[in-house]
């Protein structure tokens, strides 16, 4: 009777597993599609396009727009003052006070050409790196990172001024972060092949499946 008994009980274990072991293995993988699950920690192949990084800014970036638009108009507008009211003079009198000069033996003269241009000249350059700075920090400014499907190809979306934004889709073995994000301290910087900058990733925004970011878009690659 001993042996019946644990002849069943042996039967009755087999049942289970057999029913419920496939359930299990095909309920873990499907654990894989949502961010909220377990996701394996080797498995990149994820079934559906997955959410890794949000850090939304548009109205930090409207506000750089602005700055970048009055600064540039500050800087034109003395341009233009000092192409048009730095004149030269006439001819000096005879009793007229000499210009000042500098150590060098320069004469410092603000109605001559010389620094007519060169004062013209120089609000250009700045008004006009100033609005490129602005704009490249823009472009490069990563608010988004999905992980599309197959984990192949991830989809990368930055900002323009004025908080506009653009998204762009790249293989991921085109993807390298030159820092791991627990080293840095404000940025996380990406780099990808074929464009010039570094993409910034913002650590005050949010990083869904850590794991899963690491493996994929924060894990480094020879480019």
């Amino acid at each position: 009777m001993a042996g019946t008994g644990q002849l069943g009980l042996w039967g009755l274990h087999c049942c289970t597993w057999r029913v419920w072991g496939p359930w299990a293995r095909l309920s873990g993988a499907r654990g894989l599609a949502g961010p909220a699950r377990g996701l394996s920690p080797l498995d990149t192949h994820v079934p559906r396009d997955l959410l890794l990084f949000r850090h939304e800014r548009a109205r930090f970036f409207r506000l750089l727009g602005l700055f970048c638009t009055g600064q540039f108009t500050f800087w034109a507008y003395l341009a233009h003052f000092a192409f048009s009211e730095l004149r030269p003079a006439g001819r000096p009198a005879a009793s007229a006070r000499l210009a000042p000069t500098l150590p060098g033996g320069a004469s410092i003269n603000p109605t001559s050409n010389k620094w007519r241009y060169g004062f013209t000249v120089s609000c250009l350059t700045v008004g006009s790196l100033i609005v490129a700075a602005g704009f490249v920090y823009s472009r490069r400014s990563v608010w988004q990172v999905v992980l599309r499907q197959g984990g192949r190809d991830v989809t990368l979306s930055t900002y323009y001024p004025f908080g506009l934004s653009s998204s762009f889709t790249v293989p991921l073995r085109q993807v390298s972060c030159m820092a791991h994000r627990s080293e840095v301290p404000a940025m996380i910087p990406l780099k990808v092949k074929g464009r010039p900058f570094y993409f910034l990733l913002d650590k005050q925004g949010q990083v869904y499946n850590p794991q899963l970011f690491d493996l994929t878009v924060g894990a480094y690659r020879k480019l």
